[in-house]
């Protein structure tokens, strides 16, 4: 078992921000199993940025699973409600695999925080195997201020980072960040990257140009590639992960930016549409405000329990 084989908190359950969330149940009017129930939790779901696939899909499943077990009892469908919505949900991917170098590629659109949540992750990690045993790359070129924002961190965290001058190959970037770490016997490289979703032809093709550099080389190492995701853009971040899961295939999610969360249905949608994890969610600026997934939090916050 990886060193991070885990799916819960373990420090008093802070992976989401303190706040009512979006209380679907809140909002649900008894009054029995009608059709109005259901197409009263149907527009409710899509407001919660479910969608409206996937809130269709839950609605069915539903009615289906009621009808199975033979109630008209209004607290019973709430419960295999919460049943389905936890059915679900995808949690886990942030295992590193023991004795063997690791390299996490964090993808993402320009304002997400994939910088900041480099660092956290860094931090995370390093709190368990070391920081002396993590390499950063600077692979987002384009933007000088984020290899400047990365190198800040670095110094900070006491972590090595491999950078160039602006405007390098990123995919140069992380070939020397890879060398590196074994050179120094590291376990853990995170590599930046860039974001620029208004030239996502460009984007696109530099991104399989790097997964196809380090992929070459896979049995040199266990290459896992980290969406971030902005939890306030609703069905934006669903349109996000289809560019990136088709472009360079995803292996789990993180969703920053959870402490202005106020819905969240997009979860749902992006793990049942795409088999995506939610490996971890960033819950402020600072570095200890990162953590695994906590589904049954989320749900809690999500339906208002």
């Amino acid at each position: 078992m990886g060193i991070f084989n885990r799916n819960k908190t373990t420090d008093g359950q802070k992976d989401l921000p303190q706040t009512k969330g979006f209380r679907l149940f809140s909002f649900l009017k008894g009054g029995g199993l009608s059709e109005e129930f259901y197409g009263q939790l149907e527009d409710l779901m899509v407001e919660g940025d479910a969608g409206v696939k996937t809130a269709v899909e839950v609605c069915e499943e539903l009615r289906r699973r009621v009808k199975a077990g033979k109630t008209e009892d209004e607290a019973a469908a709430r419960r295999l409600l919460r049943e389905i919505l936890r059915e679900s949900l995808i949690t886990g991917g942030g295992d590193l695999e023991d004795g063997r170098l690791n390299v996490g590629l964090i993808l993402g659109v320009n304002g997400v925080g994939k910088t900041t949540t480099v660092a956290k992750m860094a931090h995370f990690y390093g709190k368990q195997i070391g920081n002396d045993r993590i390499v950063l790359a600077a692979g987002d070129t384009f933007r000088a201020a984020a290899a400047e924002q990365l190198e800040r961190h670095g110094e900070r965290l006491g972590v090595r980072l491999v950078r160039h001058e602006a405007g390098s190959d990123p995919g140069a970037v992380i070939y020397d960040a890879v060398e590196s770490a074994k050179a120094r016997k590291a376990a853990l490289i995170l590599a930046d990257t860039a974001g620029r979703m208004h030239t996502k032809s460009h984007l696109v093709e530099e991104l399989k140009k790097i997964s196809k550099i380090l992929e070459s080389k896979g049995g040199d190492y266990r290459l896992r590639k980290f969406l971030v995701l902005d939890a306030t853009t609703g069905q934006n971040s669903v349109s996000q992960a289809e560019v990136f899961n088709d472009a360079v295939g995803v292996d789990a999610v993180i969703l920053t930016k959870t402490d202005s969360l106020s819905k969240g249905g997009n979860l749902f949608a992006i793990c049942r549409r795409f088999g995506l994890p939610i490996a971890f969610t960033g819950t402020g600026e600072r570095l200890d405000d990162f953590h695994p997934f906590d589904a049954e939090l989320f749900l809690d916050r999500f339906l208002g329990e």
